[in-house]
């Protein structure tokens, strides 16, 4: 029996990442990205103004508009 010493499992904690400080934070979504989304919500919610689910459509557009 053999033992490869060249390979080791790849450690998926610090795979690929630079030890020390960590990196700062990005944000996902930046403000246009917020007023497509409202825009959208917004139009699909014309869509569905008669339908129960509305009310959860309205929160979120009334939710993007504080972000955005």
């Amino acid at each position: 029996m053999t033992i490869d010493t060249q390979t080791r499992p790849a450690d998926t904690a610090t795979d690929g990442l630079k030890r020390g400080s960590p990196a700062a934070a990005r944000p996902i979504f930046s403000t246009a990205d917020f007023a497509l989304l409202r825009t959208a919500v917004l139009t699909h919610l014309r869509t569905i103004e008669d339908d129960p689910a509305s009310v959860q459509y309205s929160n979120l557009y009334h939710r993007l508009g504080r972000l955005g």
